[in-house]
């Protein structure tokens, strides 16, 4: 059975003999309408003889996991202006690479790129693997990733699904299996209308359509081309799919400390590993259920140090962060003295600029 559950839904046996239809609807709809991204080569593009660059497509397709188009594209097109190809990003350094990262957030994925450009360069010879398989054992390339570069760059037949088309999915069956639970059953219902002649173009058709139509709020089922199929659509309520299992997210506390003099901050260098790994930060607490109730013992030296007005918060993943911010001005101290006017050269976190904006505001 095609599905996690190990049952085949009542919606999916009814939609088998719509799926010519929906492949064709879908790919004529592309080929008009399509979004054009500066990675992606569109099937004009293809015509003229242009073919896919495998580091390009996955630099952006990192860098779109948990970023949005807009924010993503400048960071791509810095990253290919300073770094060509994947060779020379295996050769970068590594607070290189994360210097250029500051601002995209979720660095694992930055110091994954760059593990995986090192063992490209190094055990296959600077190309990217050409399977959706091979690609899967690459650090950093999930299920995702792999199936969008086999598909788009070597023509696999596979079956791409991100939240877009999750959703798209979910409401084309009108699947009330509740998310995150339910992502294998949706890539199981995705699965047999993938196109398996036009497999990359298939793929990016699906996720046009769930970014630019069959949007979260206010989808536009009118001009769908699969809303002839729709069940949820049919139904009337296509804004109550996909389900998701609304989870509260807990508030975490610390305090960190500015020591600023002559223009310049004093950060230090966090764990390769974990949150935030190999990024400066200024020096602070451990963060924890509570604000510490005696932050200054864990000053890094003894300052007159001055609480800001405000704490900084900031969003992660599962919890958020509230950092009281204490500043002082001083020299000395073990750590880097950071330049204000510098700090885009520096692997600098948002979170650590957000402090140090506001130590600067007092």
């Amino acid at each position: 059975m095609p599905y996690a559950e190990g049952k085949v839904k009542r919606s999916d046996m009814n939609l088998r003999p719509h799926i010519p239809r929906l492949r064709s609807k879908l790919l004529a709809w592309y080929d008009s309408s399509g979004r054009t991204l500066p990675w992606r080569i569109r099937p004009e593009d293809r015509d003229a003889g242009e073919q896919a660059n495998p580091y390009a497509v996955w630099l952006s397709e990192i860098m779109l996991q948990q970023t949005t188009v807009p924010h993503a594209t400048p960071y791509w097109e810095a990253f290919l202006t300073k770094w060509p190809t994947v060779r020379e990003l295996a050769d970068a350094a590594q607070d290189d690479v994360l210097a250029a990262w500051a601002g995209l957030g979720y660095y694992a994925r930055a110091r994954n790129l760059h593990k995986c450009a090192q063992l490209i360069r190094d055990q296959y010879s600077g190309e990217f693997p050409q399977t959706e398989q091979a690609l899967l054992k690459l650090p950093g390339i999930g299920p995702y990733t792999a199936a969008t570069m086999a598909a788009i760059c070597f023509n696999e037949a596979t079956n791409i699904v991100d939240g877009n088309v999750e959703r798209v999915i979910a409401r084309l069956h009108a699947e009330d299996a509740p998310l995150p639970k339910s992502k294998k059953l949706l890539a199981g219902l995705a699965a047999p209308i993938a196109d398996p002649d036009r497999p990359g173009d298939y793929g990016q058709a699906l996720m046009d359509l769930g970014a630019t139509i069959c949007t979260p709020r206010g989808p536009d089922c009118p001009n769908c081309v699969w809303s002839f199929a729709c069940q949820a659509f049919k139904d009337g309520n296509p804004e109550d799919y996909p389900v998701k299992i609304k989870k509260n997210r807990p508030i975490r506390y610390g305090a960190v400390f500015a020591l600023m003099h002559d223009g310049r901050v004093l950060l230090r260098k966090r764990p390769d590993d974990g949150l935030l790994g190999g990024m400066l930060e200024l020096p602070g607490t451990d963060w924890g259920d509570a604000y510490p109730e005696t932050p200054l013992m864990f000053a890094p030296m003894k300052r007159n140090w001055e609480k800001c007005d405000a704490p900084v918060k900031h969003v992660f993943t599962h919890f958020e962060l509230w950092l009281e911010v204490f500043r002082a001005e001083g020299d000395g101290g073990a750590g880097l003295w950071v330049p204000f006017d510098d700090m885009t050269d520096y692997p600098i976190p948002s979170l650590t600029k957000k402090a140090i904006l506001q130590a600067l505001k007092n």
